[in-house]
């Protein structure tokens, strides 16, 4: 947990803040702060304390929501160096999974869309960015470098180093996410 945390904390001082600004004034990282503490509680083993522990975090976890806008439940699988650029409108599905060193926006969700056998969340690669009021739901993968533009929606699967953009999102180039991350 302490490892995630520095490293989230490495990626928003890479952008530009200090201790004292990530700290006390960077609403994405109390978010995240306050998830990978939640996340370590939700995988502990140890039941009787888990449960009190966890029902702690769930009232910080709504604490936050008011707070922030942002939503991210402690079951999320998120990997290291996670980037939230700014604060508000953020949903992530309790089931979702997103790979290391992504970058995601305002007014992003990532959810649950889809009917019968095509229903499901998404799953998210590594060095991903997702721009500001996109949706990516359904059952599908989004590979690694993977640039979303903002408000795009993303019901179908990306392969590696796709730009995608536009409703329904289409794939405009292989240029990636580098330079975004």
């Amino acid at each position: 947990m302490f490892a995630l945390l520095l490293s989230d904390y490495k990626k928003y001082k890479k952008y530009g803040g200090n201790f004292i600004s990530i700290l006390f004034f960077t609403q994405g990282f109390w978010a995240i702060f306050q998830y990978r503490i939640a996340n370590s509680i939700y995988r502990m083993r140890t039941p009787i304390l888990k449960q009190f522990l966890q029902l702690i975090c769930l009232i910080w976890q709504k604490n936050i929501e008011i707070l922030t806008g942002i939503s991210i439940p402690a079951s999320v699988s998120i990997g290291h160096s996670f980037y939230i650029g700014h604060f508000g409108g953020i949903i992530i599905n309790a089931r979702a999974v997103i790979g290391n060193n992504c970058n995601i926006s305002q007014g992003v969700t990532i959810g649950v869309s889809g009917l019968g056998e095509k229903r499901g969340i998404p799953i998210i690669g590594n060095n991903v960015y997702i721009g500001a009021n996109s949706v990516v739901a359904g059952k599908i993968e989004i590979a690694d470098d993977v640039l979303i533009g903002a408000c795009s929606l993303v019901t179908s699967s990306a392969e590696e180093s796709s730009v995608l953009v536009g409703v329904p999102a289409i794939k405009l180039s292989n240029n990636g996410s580098r330079g975004y991350i």
